[in-house]
């Protein structure tokens, strides 16, 4: 099933095949997605069918627009797509941009619009079985030592904003908190 993303094609968005983004290493459009619950983050493990890193641990969800779609929108969407998670308000936290290659050949090269949300009351996750294999919710310092400890579980892009752009997405709130 094909799926055109907004990818940068010889400086001009266009609407591009995503296997074929991948490939080429062009540059698109992306939304990342953090729901957490006091100072614990919602994991996802990305399904086995997935055609890149499968079986990998990654955020809550990540995902490509669709062409004319606004970012906050696209976040709320694939909340409830993959994860069947609703009533959670995504507020925007940062704009990054990074490359990274993900196996088979592929690269993702993906101007991302990241996303936090606050689970302030239980919530119910449904995952959908063709996009992830398992969920759980692990705290943000646990989280950190995992993916120090063990990088391979991990997919490369949540390294990054851990590694990089921590401070900016989770800001105070988990950094305070978790000083228990």
């Amino acid at each position: 099933m094909s799926h055109m993303i907004p990818a940068w094609v010889n400086g001009d968005l266009t609407p591009v095949d995503k296997l074929a983004a991948h490939e080429r290493g062009l540059k698109h459009k992306a939304v990342s997605v953090f729901v957490v619950k006091g100072v614990d983050i919602l994991m996802q493990r990305r399904a086995m069918g997935k055609y890149h890193t499968p079986g990998l641990w990654a955020n809550t969800c990540c995902t490509h627009p669709m062409w004319d779609e606004q970012p906050s929108a696209c976040a709320v969407r694939r909340m409830r797509e993959e994860l069947g998670l609703t009533g959670l308000y995504p507020e925007f936290r940062h704009h990054l941009e990074y490359r990274a290659d993900v196996g088979n050949g592929l690269i993702e090269h993906e101007a991302v619009d990241v996303f936090l949300a606050h689970a302030h009351r239980p919530v119910t996750i449904t995952p959908d079985p063709d996009e992830v294999m398992e969920t759980r919710w692990v705290d943000y310092h646990d989280l950190l030592a995992e993916v120090s400890r063990h990088p391979e579980r991990f997919t490369p892009w949540l390294k990054i904003y851990l590694h990089n752009y921590a401070d900016v997405i989770f800001g105070p709130d988990l950094m305070i908190t978790g000083r228990r």
